[in-house]
Formats: C-alpha cells, sequence, structure tokens
C-alpha cells in the first residue's frame, strides 16, 4: 500500500534531487541538515537510505505538520526546527558533526501556488510576501517607504531597469488609495513598464523578487546561514547550494571559491597575513550544476537552478566578516526600517 501523499508534497518538486543525491552520497549514511525542508523532498529520499539522519530546518510554520508526520514515521532519524538560516548556531554548541548540509534557495511551489500568501502575480489576495518569521509584510514596504528608497530595492534586489518609474507609479497610487491587494500592484507595475514582446517573463517578476527579497532579508540570511553551516560541517563533509538568481549565485561561488585551497588571488578583505589558515574548503572546482532538459520539462522553475558544493577541509572553523563585507551594498538595503 503506497504512503498517502500530503497537499504540500503534491505541490513540490524537489529541484535537481538526483543530482543531489549524487554529491551528497546518502547511501554511504551520516547526518545530513535540509535547510529548507519545504514538503520534505530532499528529506524524504535521503531517509530512504538506512544509515542517514536528517535535521530539517524551515522557517515557514506552514510545513509544521508535514514535518511532525517524518518525525512520527522517522523516529530518532529526523528532527524539525522552525528557524531561519541565521540562527542555524542554535542547532549545536559543537562543530564539526554534519556530512551534508542542503540550501535550496529562493520561493518553494508551496509558497508560490498559495495565492493567499501574496507571492505570486496571478493573485488578488493581500500583499503579503512573509516566508515565515518575518517582521515586516511587502504591503508595509510598498505604502511606507520613500520613493528613494523603493527605487532603490526594486533596483537593486531586483535589478529592475525600470525601478525609476515604478517606484514613482507606487507612491503616485497610494497617495490616492492605499496598496494592500497583489493585484493593485501588479497593476502598477504594468503601467510603468515600456510593452517589450521578446521579453517572456512577466513584467512584475522582478519588483516581486525585489520585494520578496527585502521582506524576507534573503541575502542576509544567506550569508550567515552559509557561513554558520560551514561551522558544523565534518572535516570531508559538503555543503550543497541552488540558486535561482544572479545575487545568489554570486554570493554562493565568492565564498566557496575565496576560501577554498585553490582561491585564484588573495582577496583584498583577507587580512595581511593571509595564508592556508584562512582557508574552509577543499580545492573548488567551480562547476555549476543545472538541471536535466527532462527536469525542466516537468517542473519550469528548474530552468533557472544552479547548484554549486564545496567540501570542508581539516582547518579549524574561522568566523569571517569578509562575505558580508563583499556584499554590503545587499544587507545595508535589507537593514532599511519600515
Amino acid at each position: 500500500m503506497k504512503t498517502q501523499k500530503s497537499s504540500l508534497e503534491f505541490y513540490h518538486f524537489p529541484v535537481m534531487l538526483s543530482e543531489v543525491l549524487k554529491v551528497s552520497s546518502p547511501d554511504k549514511g551520516g547526518l545530513f541538515i535540509d535547510c529548507t525542508f519545504g514538503a520534505g523532498g530532499y528529506s524524504k529520499a535521503i531517509l530512504k537510505f538506512p544509515n542517514t539522519k536528517v535535521i530539517g530546518i524551515d522557517r515557514d510554520k506552514t510545513v509544521v505538520p508535514l514535518a511532525k508526520s517524518f518525525e512520527n514515521k522517522f523516529q530518532n532519524r529526523f528532527e524539525f526546527l522552525n528557524l531561519k538560516f541565521s540562527e542555524l548556531d542554535k542547532l549545536s554548541e559543537n562543530n564539526n558533526f554534519a556530512d551534508n548540509i542542503i540550501f535550496d534557495l529562493g520561493l518553494s511551489s508551496i509558497q508560490l501556488n498559495n495565492l493567499k500568501r501574496g507571492f505570486s502575480f496571478k493573485s488578488k489576495e493581500k500583499l503579503d510576501m512573509k516566508m515565515g518569521l518575518s517582521d515586516i509584510s511587502a504591503q508595509d514596504v510598498v505604502n511606507k517607504l520613500s520613493e528613494t528608497k523603493l527605487k532603490l530595492i526594486i533596483k537593486t534586489l531586483g535589478e529592475e531597469k525600470e525601478a525609476s518609474k515604478i517606484a514613482k507609479n507606487i507612491v503616485l497610487a497610494r497617495a490616492e488609495k492605499k496598496i494592500t491587494k497583489v493585484d493593485q500592484l501588479v497593476r502598477i507595475i504594468e503601467k510603468s513598464k515600456k510593452k517589450n514582446y521578446s521579453v517572456k517573463i512577466d513584467p512584475s517578476t522582478k519588483t516581486f523578487q525585489a520585494l520578496r527579497i527585502f521582506v524576507n532579508k534573503e541575502i542576509t540570511e544567506l550569508i550567515n546561514g552559509i557561513i554558520k553551516a560551514t561551522k558544523l560541517l565534518k572535516p570531508g563533509g559538503k555543503i550543497l547550494v541552488i540558486s535561482f538568481h544572479s545575487i545568489e549565485d554570486k554570493i554562493v561561488k565568492y565564498f566557496f571559491n575565496n576560501f577554498s585551497s585553490n582561491k585564484s588571488k588573495p582577496s583584498r578583505y583577507f587580512p595581511e597575513d593571509n595564508n592556508e589558515n584562512l582557508i574552509l574548503f577543499e580545492k573548488y572546482s567551480n562547476k555549476i550544476i543545472t538541471a536535466s532538459e527532462g527536469e525542466i520539462k516537468k517542473n519550469k522553475p528548474s530552468r533557472s537552478a544552479k547548484l554549486r558544493f564545496a567540501v570542508r577541509n581539516k582547518n579549524e572553523f574561522f568566523f569571517t566578516d569578509n562575505l558580508l563585507k563583499k556584499f554590503k551594498k545587499y544587507t545595508d538595503i535589507e537593514a532599511i526600517n519600515v
């Protein structure tokens, strides 16, 4: 008799699952940290191997019932914690205990498909965009921030060329009526952008990306998360990160490159006494793994996914703010008060 899937599992495809399993080798057993539990796709696949244990992490409380069912089914092999990436250090006071740590970044299909959460520009519901454990909503952002700050957020975090006009029209529209619904914002964006029939993505895509990143402080969370995850890895342990847009990928690439044994040149952010002890990873190949054509046909969002991984070396962990300094432009924007 087949196990009945939950509603969350039906609406989610774990991106590059076969590639993640190939890299992380659950057949060898070990402790895995699934930092984006979501609908449990990675965790479920890993737990099929008898000598594995998984700690599932997610900031989204809506996944708690599914996580509880995993805890009941895989007793002593699965544990769930409702945490953000930046809180990974709450897992243990000691380092060097995890064999593999997996991050599947960005918006999950279970969040996108729930129109009440306001992530999709197809929604007519409340403008929200909170992934969980967030202090503000997208509605707060578009109604309270100045035109200058809105432009900065949309241009930098969304990489939107027409950010200036979009920000201006948001401010004009809210002066007449508070922006509370998704479709209100969509109409403002569509009015602001020049029609370009050669571009296949929806006109609202980049602005929605920017607001979602800002609301959930995704860049700050990613930077702190991968630093703290590295502390938890055993020597030889792997950190795997699947990213979906260029900002995320730049951060991951820089971290793996500049803290690996074969980094191309010393970074100006390193102290002057740079030496081999200031290395966290073994030789990094910088090879990006992408989804297969077959997977892209079944799950279109996987077409923009990039998987990178690095292997922890034997050096003692050291906390570095180099990554925060390098991408300060983004974290400063996320720190804007609403």
